[in-house]
């Protein structure tokens, strides 16, 4: 009997040795991606998912890097965002921009926090995101830029065109695009530009 312990003992173990293999083999779960977050967040609030865009993606990158280059949080790093996000040909886009953070997760956080910044993320008919993170020289200060798009296809009778491009044309139409700044909450100041009831 003792030998027959011994034998389903080893059995045993050696069950449990290949489960402990398998299961140190398996894949870890990687996180989600910023796009899979926003995605996460977009469904549910009834929005489609976006995907990463190498236009808009460079679209972002470019002004994190300006703001980051001027240690300067603004939409107008490098000229109205209207020109340019134009190379996306997209219908409608929309600009977050954002200081502070050194992961995406918190700066999502934020824009989340703030309710101008939860419509850009929930643009209806988004499809497509670029995001981007540059540091300011000193390599303290963290910018953030995300631009998302959508309605590449114009729709019969909707809006006018300009440039192949649908944009707002009736009451209760979405312009074309929208911006909106998110910083580190300061002491109140002076507005220096007053833009859709925005500070700035």
């Amino acid at each position: 009997m003792n030998g027959l312990l011994k034998v389903m003992a080893h059995r045993a173990i050696g069950v449990v040795a290949v489960v402990s293999v398998f299961v140190l083999a398996a894949p870890v779960a990687a996180a989600e991606t910023p796009a899979e977050q926003i995605s996460s967040f977009r469904a549910r609030h009834g929005e489609g998912k976006v995907v990463r865009d190498s236009t808009l993606d460079g679209i972002a990158m470019d002004q994190a890097r300006a703001m980051a280059a001027k240690d300067n949080l603004s939409h107008d790093a490098l000229g109205p965002f209207s020109r340019r996000v134009a190379p996306s040909k997209a219908g409608r886009a929309a600009e977050n921009i954002a200081y502070g953070y050194d992961n995406f997760e918190k700066t999502l956080g934020q824009w989340i926090d703030s309710s101008e910044h939860r419509k850009n993320l929930l643009l209806h008919n988004a499809s497509r995101v670029g995001i981007a993170s540059a540091r300011d020289p000193s390599g303290k200060r963290t910018y953030w830029a995300m631009v998302i798009a959508g309605d590449y296809e114009p729709k019969p009778g909707k809006g006018k065109t300009k440039g192949g491009r649908v944009i707002a044309g009736g009451p209760g139409e979405e312009p074309l695009v929208k911006r909106e700044v998110v910083a580190p909450k300061r002491t109140a100041s002076k507005c220096h530009v007053r833009l859709l009831s925005l500070c700035i």
